[in-house]
């Protein structure tokens, strides 16, 4: 038997790629561009090993192999469009590649080597490391177009650019999957968090995507179809994956067995991309029991690549789901406390938990009131693993329009409570007051991920090309 979930495997981004240069030097040099398109080869093989789908129209000379290059692009429906810039070519040759795929735009600059033989070289050969020169061109012709874009130089073998090459590229798989996301919003708004209503026209909007609207009976009837060999298989894995403290109860252990059960069908039956919810319940009911008894299930859906977040807080569930794509986890987590003794900000929460960014084996503990909540039953509890670490939220502005709002900082050791909760104590190298202050000025809601790694490079990138303010607090 597995001891983790099965992981979801999401696509990754489509990259359009169209290389070119003048042809009126072909004639004039003709070592050019026999030069030229290997460097070409050597680009297109470097992005697939960035784990994207590389759609690779070829060597483009003139304008007129420039419209069959857009028309290509345009039907491939690419996610970025990447520039090859192998020596001086004009802008009427890649303009109409940026004006009809829709994509955004990424021009590259890459020369042969880091500097030419001056001595030996003549003219055939310095063209081959004359990228820069059209890139200016480029950048005139686009800005008065109305077409953002951005650039890397450097040369072929150059990790340092290649580094900001697969930011791009990243970011365009992720910006990918918000536009084509379904994202699920069950049950109803916790009362009086005002700060966690989200008008969920605004997510298309701003995102692009899908709000799957569910209710609680959605998950009712297929956890009531689960079977008790089933149930047997989920506490199995669940014993597998985490450690069992004395406080979980056999019957609260097996009920959130089978909420979890049921909580992967309803994701699979709606294809879902992530979840948030909240009902409250009352006596003891059905929806009470549910809502109580998806802790469990929730995780599991997260470590699975499917982000779950309690308390209907839907713009956290996607920031979860963008930590999750960059591969930095990304965990429900909200203020529990400031320790001025040691200058720790202390953030955690109760509820779903992504597992694969535990410092250790995660804990179910068996808790007999969830705090501000109906119901019991099992919770999670674990520490982030140590080092470095991102908080990332969405802030909901005045204005309608969605912003990143961003922290780098480091897990540190330190004490724990031990209450069922996912807590971690951050160091963002100032006086936790002054953090605190700082973070909530932004205007971000209560709740955030938390997840592995500073992102804010690639959380950057993101906001760049989906269009959306980036605030980073730094105290």
């Amino acid at each position: 038997m597995s001891t983790e979930p099965t992981r979801i495997a999401p696509p990754g981004a489509k990259v359009g790629l169209v290389a070119g240069g003048l042809g009126a030097y072909w004639p004039q040099f003709p070592d050019l561009l026999p030069q030229l398109t290997r460097s070409a080869e050597r680009v297109s093989e470097r992005m697939r090993a960035l784990g994207c789908d590389v759609v690779d129209v070829g060597f483009i000379s003139d304008a007129q192999e420039g419209a069959a290059a857009a028309e290509r692009l345009r039907e491939a429906g690419c996610d970025i469009i990447v520039g090859f810039l192998t020596t001086y070519m004009t802008a009427t040759m890649l303009l109409p590649v940026a004006q009809r795929s829709g994509a955004p735009v990424l021009l590259i600059n890459l020369q042969p080597t880091e500097s030419m033989d001056h001595a030996a070289f003549d003219t055939g050969q310095w063209l081959a490391y004359c990228g820069a020169c059209p890139l200016p061109e480029m950048a005139n012709t686009f800005i008065r177009a109305g077409i953002p874009f951005r650039s890397v130089s450097g040369h072929l073998e150059d990790e340092r650019a290649w580094a900001k090459i697969g930011r791009w590229v990243r970011a365009a798989g992720v910006r990918a999957a918000l536009r084509r996301g379904r994202h699920g919003l069950m049950g109803h708004l916790y009362p009086g968090m005002l700060d966690v209503a989200t008008d969920l026209t605004l997510v298309p909007v701003n995102f692009g995507g899908h709000v799957e609207v569910l209710e609680f009976d959605d998950l009712r009837v297929r956890v009531e179809k689960v079977a008790e060999s089933e149930v047997k298989e989920r506490m199995d894995l669940a014993g597998d994956i985490f450690e069992l403290d004395e406080s979980v109860n056999e019957e609260d252990f097996a009920w959130a067995a089978r909420v979890s059960v049921g909580l992967d069908r309803l994701a699979d039956d709606f294809a879902l991309d992530s979840l948030a919810y909240y009902h409250r319940g009352l006596d003891g009911e059905v929806h009470e029991r549910l809502g109580a008894g998806m802790i469990l299930g929730a995780s599991l859906l997260t470590a699975r690549g499917i982000p779950a977040a309690g308390e209907y807080e839907l713009r956290t569930s996607l920031a979860m789901l963008i930590m999750d794509r960059l591969g930095g986890g990304g965990s429900f987590t909200e203020f529990q406390a400031l320790d001025f003794t040691r200058g720790h900000v202390e953030m955690g929460h109760d509820g779903p938990a992504h597992l694969a960014i535990s410092a250790r084996r995660p804990l179910l503990r068996g808790l007999g009131v969830y705090h501000g909540k109906r119901g019991f039953g099992v919770s999670v509890e674990f520490d982030v693993a140590q080092g470095p670490v991102t908080a990332f939220g969405i802030r909901h502005g005045r204005d309608g329009r969605f912003a990143f709002v961003v922290s780098e900082g480091e897990v540190v050791d330190g004490p724990h409570l031990k209450i069922g909760n996912t807590t971690s104590r951050v160091d963002f190298g100032c006086d936790p007051g002054e953090w605190t202050d700082a973070w909530s000025a932004t205007g971000i809601s209560h709740h955030w991920a938390l997840g592995t790694g500073h992102r804010t490079a690639d959380l950057r990138a993101l906001a760049d090309l989906m269009d959306v303010e980036l605030v980073e607090v730094r105290p």
